[in-house]
Formats: structure tokens, sequence, C-alpha cells
């Protein structure tokens, strides 16, 4: 079989000739109690750069040894990518959320041999989810491994844009000591109101994670916690997102993104947020409507928006999120750490090992199974497909 991974740029300087750390902490399950990937093999030594073009997602070696072609590439956008090349002959397409190959009716059209959309992470948006279940292409994500590695990077985009960190920093990095400059917009977070759109995996850790600063919880979610662990956290529920925006200081965006979410934070939203309020977004770029938050920031609306996902990715080079004031953003770094690519790399190699051998797939990891939502992808998304405006992601220019 042909199989298409599409990963983005090796660093800059080549790959790393040693690592800051030798080994990575041993973990065995998640919080729910589901196990970490499991493949028969590794290829990779852990805590190694697996997810840019030369890292391969440690894949050549096992998909070679059993007869099967690997194309590794980063060029994805545009009339005449290397990528729209191979999918029209390709059997399994890898892609990862942080560098997503839009996976478009158009693409899914020419793909006569497509069987299977891999996510390598969480998040399968960038596949147009209504076209793979019309032509039967299965799509699989690796759920939970970089669930928790997104909820450490929420906290840390918390706390950074309520002390105002960013500013502090760029003070010291000019050789300043401003520091009425440097704290005139920084606040403790203790005591805020913090709440998430969607408390799932990633937004019900980020809540656990928030706890031992003495905030007050919120959420909204489809599916409603259990007593219990709303208890064990002193847990809000609303019944819609509006209602809990209106209290919260700090909103984080935890929800996926397809069409009951795209857009969901435009203007009327963000007018009913208490003013000076904050986002966190590592959900995905295109549930916030990309001019309202520019404009609310520039109004005073909000104090802060942080950001770690875009719409397209890459964003364009004039994307007004890059030059907006008190941002925060990231280029889709939460789930991508060292840590993370090992984890989800593992789960890759075990779904391929599964289709080769004809075994079923976890349920947990299924998003589109047999031309309909399965698995966690019955539970989260709905049907339809986000990727409209995708092709803005060519006007990105390396610099």
């Amino acid at each position: 079989m042909k199989i298409l991974c599409v990963l983005y740029d090796d660093p800059k300087g080549g790959m790393p000739k040693s690592y800051a750390l030798s080994e990575l902490p041993k973990i065995e399950k998640y919080p729910d109690g589901m196990t970490l990937p499991s493949p028969k093999g590794r290829d990779y030594t852990p805590g190694q750069l697996l997810g840019c073009v030369s890292g391969e997602l440690g894949l050549r070696k096992f998909l070679e040894s059993n007869g099967h072609e690997l194309v590794v590439t980063n060029s994805k956008d545009g009339d005449g990518c290397e990528a729209d090349k191979h999918i029209v002959d390709a059997d399994i397409v890898i892609s990862q959320p942080f560098f997503p190959y839009y996976l478009t009716k158009e693409r899914i059209a020419k793909a006569k041999n497509l069987k299977m959309a891999i996510t390598a992470g969480i998040g399968s948006d960038h596949v147009d989810l209504q076209a793979a279940m019309d032509n039967k292409i299965d799509v699989v994500e690796v759920t939970y491994c970089n669930s928790r590695s997104v909820a450490e990077h929420i906290v840390m985009m918390i706390v950074s844009m309520v002390r105002d960190y960013h500013n502090q920093h760029r003070i010291v990095n000019e050789g300043g000591w401003n520091i009425a400059d440097a704290v005139q917009r920084s606040y403790d977070v203790e005591g805020m109101h913090i709440g998430t759109v969607a408390a799932g995996r990633i937004g019900l850790d980020a809540l656990r994670k928030m706890k031992p600063f003495d905030v007050h919880l919120h959420y909204f979610d489809r599916h409603k916690l259990p007593d219990s662990v709303e208890k064990e956290l002193n847990l809000t529920f609303h019944e819609s997102v509006e209602s809990m925006v209106k209290v919260c200081d700090v909103v984080t965006i935890n929800c996926p993104l397809h069409p009951e979410t795209e857009n969901l934070f435009d203007d009327a939203m963000i007018s009913k947020m208490k003013k000076g309020a904050y986002i966190v977004n590592t959900a995905r770029g295109k549930i916030c409507n990309r001019d309202a938050i520019a404009k609310a920031l520039k109004s005073g609306q909000l104090s802060g928006y942080a950001g770690d996902v875009w719409f397209p990715q890459p964003a364009p080079n004039d994307h007004v999120w890059r030059t907006m004031p008190h941002h925060g953003m990231t280029p889709h770094t939460s789930g991508t750490s060292l840590t993370a690519q090992s984890r989800y790399a593992d789960g890759v190699r075990e779904i391929l090992e599964c289709f080769f051998e004809g075994k079923e797939i976890r349920n947990q990891y299924l998003i589109v199974k047999d031309g309909q939502l399965a698995g966690m992808g019955a539970h989260s998304y709905s049907k339809g497909s986000a990727t409209g405006g995708s092709e803005e992601a060519a006007k990105y220019k390396k610099k």
C-alpha cells in the first residue's frame, strides 16, 4: 500500500544532535483508565523529534519492511503541492492537526484508492467528514494522546495572560526595568471565574489543573458531567455558552470544530462576555471569528486572547492575529511537545498494525467508520464539513 504522510518542517538548524532530557517519564494509563497506545514495535527513542519531515513519525522502517511505500512531505498547500500529487493513488493519508493537510471534498474526489485518513493527534476537522462518509473513507485519530499536553498549555496560557507575562519578558529582553509598565495589566488569577466551553478530556483536565489556584470553576457541555465530578471540583454547570460567558473572567475553548461550533465566538457572543475578560483557545481557530477577536482586543472588551490554533494553518503572514494587541498566540504547539509526539507516533503505528492485520481499531480512535460517524466521532462531531476556506493556507510564506 501507499501511505502519504504530511508533516511539518524540520528545525531551521537541522535535526537535533542531542536533546535537553535523556528520557521521558513512564506513564501507563490516562486518567480515565484507558491505556496508552500499545504498538507491537517502535523504531525510535521516546523524546525524539518525530512530527517533522525527517522524524517521519518513526514509521519508515516498519512500513517498508512490510512492503509498503511511505511518502513524507511538508508540501501540502497550493496548486501543484507534493501532497496533491501523491493523494491520487494513496491508500492511507496521515496528517497532524498542527500542520493539517486539508482533505477537502475536491481532494477526496481525486483520491480513488483512499481507504483511511489518520490524524496523528486529536481533532479531525481538517478532513471533510461528510465527504469521508459519502465516500466510505474511514477517519481515525489517536484519542487522548496529547489531551493532557494541551491542558498544560491552557494553564500556562491562562496564568501568562492574566499576569501579563509576555509583556514583562519583553521588557527584560529589551534591556529595561520598567516595573510600572510591566505590571499595569497584571492581575492575580486567584478568585477569578474560569469557564470551559466543553468539559471533555481536555476541558475537564484543565479545570482540575486550575482548581489549586483557588478559582471558581464553570463549564458548558452537551453532556453533563457526573454529580460526583461537579461536587469534587465545585463546578457550576451552564445550559448555554451565553450563560457561562456572562460570569467568567477567563473562558477556555475546548470543543471540537464542526458546523455547529464554527464561528461560535463572533461579535454577538463576545459582546455578552464580561468586559475585560480573557479567551484561551486551544481547540480550533475557526471557532472564533478572526476579525471579532481583533476588534474586541482593540476596544478593550477582551483583555487578552491566547490562541494556539489558527485558521488556516499555517496562518497567512498578514493574518490579523499575528499583530493584534494583547495576544499570546503560539503556532499550534500545545499538543506536539516531544512527550506528546511519542504517544501519537505510537498511536499511529498501533492503528496501522490493526489495519494491516484486519483487526479492529480501538473504538475510542474512530471518527468515521463505514460511512457513519463512529466512536469518538459520534460523541463529539456533527455531520458536515469545516474545511471551507482552507486554501488560504497557501498564502503563508516562509521567512
